[in-house]
C-alpha cells in the first residue's frame, strides 16, 4: 500500500471509539482502528490523532454549570480517550505518545510543536489530548490547528456520515453527495459539516479535510492512499 500523504492527521471523534456502545471505549472496534492506522504507518506515512470526548462528556450536558467548567472536564475527557488509545496502540505493537494541551506532567507530556515534530520523525504515533487547551472551541477546530501547526499535507475528519451532503442524508433520500467542495461553500450554504471555527482557520492556511465516515476503520488507511471514501474540502 502506498500512501498519497506523507503527514497526516487524523481527528476521531469519541463516539468512533464508542462504537456500538453508544458510551465509554469499545475496545473490539477502537483496537481495530488502531491496527489499521499501523498499517499506514508501516507504509511509511506520519501519523498524528486528535480525540473527541463525545462518549464521555460533551460541554452542552453541563447546562446548569459554568461553561468553562463543562469544557474543562471535556478537555480532561480526550486525554482518557487519548491514553486509552496510546495503550491500545502498545497493544498492537505501535509506539503512540500522548500530548496534552492540558499539563498532565504525571499523567502524560505537554504539547509543544516541536515535540511533537520529534516523534513524528521517529515514527510514534501523537495523539494529541486536551483539545485547544481552551474553553468554547470544538476538537474539530483542535484538529484544525494541530494540523497546521505540524504541516500536516490533510486531517481526516471521522463523522457520522461518508461525506458532505447537500441536506441531511439521515431525513432526506434525495440528498446529494459531494466529493469535492470549498470552505466558502461550506459557509455559504451553512451546512454545519464542520466547526465553523475550524472551516475558517482551514481555508485561510490552506489545509485539506476530507471528511469521511469511520467504518470498521479501513477508511483511514484508503483515505490515506487517496481513494474516494469521503469528500474532500479545500480553498
Amino acid at each position: 500500500m502506498e500512501t498519497k500523504y506523507k503527514r497526516a492527521l487524523v481527528k476521531l471523534s469519541g463516539e468512533a471509539l464508542s462504537g456500538n456502545l453508544g458510551h465509554g471505549i469499545d475496545f473490539e472496534t477502537a483496537t481495530e482502528v488502531c491496527r489499521n492506522i499501523v498499517k499506514c504507518l508501516e507504509c511509511g506515512a506520519q501519523i498524528a490523532i486528535v480525540c473527541g470526548a463525545g462518549n464521555f462528556w460533551r460541554g452542552r450536558q453541563g447546562s446548569d454549570m459554568d461553561p468553562v467548567k463543562a469544557d474543562q472536564m471535556g478537555m480532561l475527557a480526550t486525554n482518557m480517550n487519548a491514553i486509552a488509545l496510546s495503550e491500545l496502540f502498545r497493544s498492537v505493537g505501535a509506539e503512540a505518545k500522548v500530548l496534552s494541551a492540558v499539563a498532565m506532567p504525571q499523567v502524560c507530556e505537554t504539547y509543544t510543536k516541536d515535540l511533537a515534530d520529534k516523534y513524528l520523525n521517529e515514527g510514534k504515533i501523537v495523539i494529541f489530548g486536551g483539545g485547544t487547551g481552551c474553553p468554547f472551541f470544538t476538537t474539530d477546530t483542535a484538529a484544525a490547528l494541530r494540523a497546521i501547526e505540524i504541516g500536516a499535507d490533510i486531517a481526516l475528519m471521522a463523522k457520522a456520515v461518508d461525506g458532505v451532503y447537500d441536506k441531511d442524508p439521515h431525513k432526506y433520500a434525495d440528498a446529494k453527495k459531494f466529493d469535492v467542495i470549498t470552505y466558502s461553500e461550506i459557509l455559504d450554504k451553512k451546512l454545519g459539516v464542520i466547526d465553523l471555527t475550524a472551516a475558517s482557520l482551514c481555508m485561510e492556511k490552506n489545509m485539506p479535510v476530507l471528511l469521511f465516515s469511520l467504518g470498521k476503520g479501513e477508511s483511514i488507511a484508503e483515505a490515506l492512499c487517496g481513494n474516494n471514501v469521503g469528500t474532500v474540502i479545500n480553498v
